[in-house]
């Protein structure tokens, strides 16, 4: 396994019972303390779970919502939600144990903050007909809750009255030392739902983590049975491991498990030639490490994520090596856009986002070409055939050039710049065109009755200067008409 990309996580330390929320809001605080009062009063059990108290011990940046798993059923928990002051309740899925609630906290006078609590009955399981797949009941404790969780570090749960930590998996030492590692047996988590597969690479993605040798094996053994996941549930996963901050690690993990070509089986070659399954016949650069480091160096939006995974995807397919023996990939990005709206389609993105990916991953070498000498036109040609997508195309390409050599990625970021100066000059004057007077020629010339003349420049000129200027709204008829007149009176014009 490829070793752990450190994270900024530091060892829990016990702040000492409720002190634990101090990193909540204080309107989420008075929701814990409400729910907390309400439910104890009644005899019930609640307590805060899941990824919230994992990011509490990082310190990491917290959701607004708020998870808890309570003793209580359904219908009780409904009640005691409206009692501790629920704005409104709605059903998440309360067959399943799971009931909603939004608060509405007072901040200030006429205002307030709003708060989501998701409250779920403890889930135990039992083997009906002695069968290997476990059913799912309501009922039992807070520890079999937590048994059925996906990975230790999900695993942790917290009073919401006294903050006393509930962790029977040792989640928080693997929170210390950096470690995805599955609750119980590893094969049991992922046969009841395949999708942890893909959340143990995005829990690497977004955490910087290792996986336990235990848990990858697992994941290695059981990859193919990701084809029972929905392909949109699969799209929303990768994504949200490539806009992790640690992506290329949650990558490698896809790679070394055989997720990466179970999820997107049509970058099998490309995944082949990683693995040094399909060696390159000159080792000129290897495309799959070159690929994460440009997924890593482009701000984790999404489109622009997927873009970087993609934009050289093509290239096993077109590789061709001329007489001199040296290597080209003619067409890989016609391709390379073709394969990613493939891609994206079979996964059910929505037609945006497979026509932004494919439009970036086609375009994506012409900015390095980019010279000082290119015409206004042909930038505005540029310009034009990226569209949407301007802003991801420039910021792949100045993270495209990953060589060792210096003097290359100066180059790079420079023919970057010089052509984002460029298309801001262009937008500049653009919108510095479209500023006009509030009043035409036709319009001075039936004011004043007058002929046509260079009278009527000056007043479009010195009225287009106000506008410019902000002191004359490009709307603003009536005031123009005033200045325009005293510029008559007084001779200026």
């Amino acid at each position: 396994m490829t070793p752990v990309v450190h994270s900024h996580a530091t060892e829990p330390t016990d702040p000492g019972g409720p002190s634990l929320f101090r990193s909540l809001r204080p309107a989420q605080r008075e929701v814990l303390s409400r729910l907390g009062s309400a439910f104890s009063a009644e005899g019930y059990e609640l307590a805060l779970v899941g990824g919230i108290v994992r990011d509490i011990l990082l310190e990491r940046p917290l959701l607004n919502e708020l998870d808890f798993a309570t003793s209580a059923p359904p219908a009780v928990t409904r009640v005691l939600g409206e009692s501790a002051g629920a704005a409104s309740v709605f059903d998440i899925g309360e067959r399943f144990g799971t009931i909603g609630l939004v608060f509405e906290i007072p901040t200030e006078p006429d205002e307030s903050d709003q708060v989501i609590a998701e409250i779920t009955t403890y889930r135990s399981e039992h083997y009906p007909d002695a069968s290997r797949h476990p059913a799912v009941q309501l009922g039992g404790t807070l520890i079999d809750d937590l048994s059925r969780r996906d990975f230790t570090i999900n695993a942790i749960a917290a009073d919401a009255l006294t903050g006393e930590r509930i962790d029977p998996f040792d989640g928080q030492a693997d929170l210390y030392q950096n470690r995805i590692r599955a609750v119980g047996n590893p094969d049991l988590r992922f046969e009841e739902d395949p999708l942890r597969l893909l959340r143990a690479a995005r829990f690497a993605a977004q955490l910087g983590f290792t996986v336990d040798e235990e848990t990858l094996a697992a994941m290695t053994r059981q990859a193919q049975s990701l084809s029972r996941i929905s392909k949109e549930r699969i799209l929303m996963e990768l994504t949200k491991l490539l806009t992790g901050e640690f992506a290329s690690h949650g990558l490698r993990v896809l790679l070394e498990t055989g997720l990466l070509t179970a999820a997107i089986p049509e970058l099998t070659r490309f995944a082949d030639e990683a693995l040094g399954q399909q060696p390159l016949p000159h080792r000129e650069k290897a495309l799959w490490e070159h690929t994460l480091r440009v997924v890593d160096r482009v701000p984790p939006r999404h489109l622009l994520r997927w873009s970087a995974l993609l934009h050289d995807a093509a290239k096993p397919q077109t590789r061709t090596v001329d007489p001199r023996g040296e290597v080209h990939f003619f067409g890989h990005e016609r391709e390379g856009a073709e394969l990613a709206r493939h891609i994206l389609g079979r996964l059910k993105a929505d037609k945006t986002t497979q026509a932004n990916v494919a439009r970036t991953v086609e375009l994506h070498f012409r900015p390095a070409t980019y010279e000082s000498d290119w015409t206004d036109s042909a930038v505005r040609r540029l310009m034009l055939e990226a569209g949407d997508v301007l802003e991801d195309l420039l910021d792949l390409a100045a993270a495209d050039v990953t060589s060792a050599r210096e003097h290359k990625q100066r180059e790079a970021a420079a023919r970057v710049s010089g052509l984002r100066d460029h298309i801001a000059r262009l937008e500049a004057e653009h919108a510095l065109s479209e500023l006009k007077s509030p009043l035409d020629g036709d319009e001075l010339m039936a004011m004043f009755d007058r002929p046509p003349g260079r009278w009527i420049a000056v007043v479009k000129e010195h009225l287009r200067n106000l506008v410019i200027d902000g002191e004359l709204a490009p709307d603003d008829r009536e005031s123009a008409e005033q200045i325009a007149r005293e510029m008559v009176a007084s001779g200026e014009a």
